[in-house]
């Protein structure tokens, strides 16, 4: 019989046995073990609490009301309400909500969750446009009652810093420049409601209004072709339609096949969420502020309209993730369904626009 086989105490299968039993119970490999353990449910715990994180700094925030928000920023006071208050007021009230909503600002996060984060990024990009967009129109037209007038101090100082890049985490922080930003509208808004200091003025006229109403259009417009081109589309080129004199830098093909693609439709959906999500607040503050300008045109209806089509964007998504169904297939498309209602409200604002022009 060979050795190795044998049952006795100095060797064979039972030797092998209790020196496998020795090395198991040895204080030294329970040791070692635990600290495996304890090191894989550390980084199982750490994944647990991201993922949580992420789910709820995803989340987008609520309307609010614009009303309210004005009476909050000139302390209650009725007398207070002047012209330009409940745009100021709502604009600044955007901005804060997008620095401090829950997770803060995560466009420019470098640490998890926020880094592994992608929607709300998108999200926040689409209101920071439209900020910029009526921190423009504050500085050249609301603010000023000509084209020879003078540029308001702090708008000068929140235009260019609502302007700053979206990604910088550092020297400077995007957040640093924005929160600058909101002090110089801040400071503004604090002088257009101080009677003894007239230099700041909001001038509700029908030419600013479609002037920022034309930036809207524009946007919306690319919005909508961004996202209808989800399932890609065939286009007749019209860049130089309607000018037979209208010339261009490069020749481009009369048929283009234009298609987002498709890691990025997630992206311009969330970008649209957040455009129109800021949008709400201010043309429902911009009807306040030109009451006078849409009674006269009774174009009342029609800022209603616009705002009623932007509010359809906002439904909740019940759908874990963005859908990209082909037309009318199986599966629903939720891109296009975005760019249905942003679509209508586009061509509510060019009719809007057109009342406006109209003597």
């Amino acid at each position: 019989m060979d050795a190795n086989d044998s049952i006795g105490p100095k060797g064979g299968r039972l030797a092998r046995f209790g020196q496998w039993l020795m090395e198991v119970y040895h204080p030294r490999t329970w040791k070692e073990r635990g600290l495996v353990w304890g090191v894989g449910v550390a980084l199982a715990t750490l994944v647990v609490i991201w993922l949580v994180l992420g789910w709820y700094w995803s989340r987008e925030p609520d309307l609010f009301d614009v009303e309210t928000v004005a009476r909050q920023a000139v302390g209650g006071d009725e007398q207070r309400l002047v012209t330009g208050v409940y745009t100021v007021a709502t604009t600044i009230h955007v901005a804060e909500t997008l620095l401090d909503k829950p997770g803060g600002y995560l466009s420019n996060d470098v640490m998890p969750p926020g880094v592994f984060l992608d929607n709300m990024p998108n999200w926040e990009f689409g209101v920071v446009v439209q900020l910029r967009d009526m921190a423009r129109a504050l500085r050249n037209d609301f603010s000023r009652s000509q084209s020879q007038s003078i540029e308001d101090k702090d708008l000068i100082v929140a235009e260019p810093r609502f302007n700053f890049d979206t990604e910088s985490w550092l020297f400077p922080p995007t957040e640093r420049e924005y929160r600058q930003a909101i002090e110089a509208l801040q400071r503004y808004l604090q002088r257009l409601t101080d009677p003894q200091q007239p230099d700041a003025q909001f001038y509700a006229r029908a030419d600013n209004l479609r002037d920022w109403l034309a930036l809207v259009e524009k946007r919306l417009g690319s919005l909508s072709q961004r996202l209808s081109a989800s399932v890609g589309q065939l286009r007749e080129n019209t860049d130089l339609a309607g000018d037979p004199a209208a010339t261009q830098s490069t020749r481009t093909a009369g048929r283009q096949v234009v298609r987002t693609p498709w890691l990025e439709i997630d992206d311009v959906f969330y970008e649209a969420r957040g455009a129109t999500w800021a949008l709400i607040h201010l043309m429902q503050a911009i009807e306040k502020d030109f009451d006078s300008v849409l009674a006269k045109k009774n174009a009342h209806a029609s800022l209603r309209q616009i705002i009623r089509e932007l509010e359809g964007t906002q439904q909740t998504v019940w759908s874990p993730v963005i859908l990209n169904g082909s037309g009318f297939g199986f599966v629903a498309n939720h891109s296009l369904v975005m760019a249905s209602y942003i679509s209508r409200a586009n061509a509510a604002v060019i009719d809007l626009r057109n009342l406006l022009e109209q003597g």
